[in-house]
């Protein structure tokens, strides 16, 4: 067992899939490190997991460590809810997601990680009566939407990245009114969303009678606008009311610097999350 990847230890358990042998991969996917141990099925050419992903689950994860119960809505292959639940080893999570293809390689991947007993993956689609109990309640809601409107773009060469980048199953509006519905009391809702699209999260927000608590834009390379954003919303009812006004904006999130070298606060943040820096 490599228990050591370029210099850096892997940390956390060694689930029941990583074993000294290689497990048998078809050669249309790939088996590819997440966190620690974990690892995650994905298509070669299909939907891969990003950067995108990562930071939504450090984001959460960070601002709810106690969370007993997580909810990852449109969780595609897993990765936003698998990382979350390296990082909350005691958390029992429910994943929704709509694409067959995506349901089939997160349960692969949820077997390798050894996480069947405590991560239930929904085929559905989280709008639908009876995908989630109107008693269903949760600590933490992770997402990581589509960004963009059907139509407004190339589509793709593989239905399954075209329904993670277009807003085919309902858009932001509907993950922050899902989100509202089943958060548990004093529960936080993470996601990420295009920064030159902020006014729809936060149109979104005050729809759903969510408050933008805080929000860290993230910058791929230093000295450029950043592309994309984190958000931390919880229900304006669990709120003071004179809190519900107003958002904290942390400073940006750098991923790389000027130089294309790994800026040394994300190199801390993958290390976070059990990823190599």
């Amino acid at each position: 067992m490599d228990t050591h990847f370029k210099g850096w230890a892997k940390p956390g358990p060694v689930p029941p899939g990583a074993r000294p042998e290689s497990p048998d991969v078809p050669p249309d996917e790939t088996l590819d490190a997440l966190s620690g141990y974990f690892r995650l099925y994905q298509l070669r050419k299909g939907h891969r997991f990003s950067t995108d992903d990562l930071v939504v689950a450090w984001y959460g994860t960070t601002w709810v460590p106690c969370a007993r119960t997580v909810l990852d809505l449109g969780s595609g292959i897993g990765s936003v809810g698998m990382i979350a639940a390296w990082r909350l080893q005691a958390a029992r999570f429910v994943a929704v997601e709509a694409q067959e293809e995506s349901v089939r390689l997160a349960r692969r991947s949820a077997i390798y990680n050894g996480l069947t007993e405590r991560y239930e993956i929904r085929h559905g689609d989280f709008r639908a009566a009876g995908v989630l109990g109107d008693e269903e309640r949760f600590d933490l809601v992770l997402a990581s939407p589509p960004y963009f409107p059907a139509g407004s773009g190339i589509d793709g060469d593989h239905q399954q990245k075209v329904a993670c980048r277009f807003e085919l199953r309902g858009d932001i509006r509907d993950y922050c009114a899902a989100a509202a519905r089943h958060l548990e009391r004093g529960g936080l809702f993470a996601c990420v969303f295009p920064e030159e699209q902020r006014p729809r999260a936060e149109a979104a927000a005050r729809e759903a009678a969510l408050t933008i608590v805080r929000r860290r834009p993230v910058v791929f390379r230093e000295t450029e606008p950043p592309p994309i954003g984190v958000f931390a919303m919880m229900r304006d009812e669990d709120l003071p009311e004179d809190f519900r006004s107003q958002t904290w904006v942390e400073p940006p999130l750098v991923i790389r610097r000027a130089d294309g070298a790994v800026h040394p606060e994300y190199a801390a943040v993958k290390l976070a999350v059990g990823f190599p820096p």
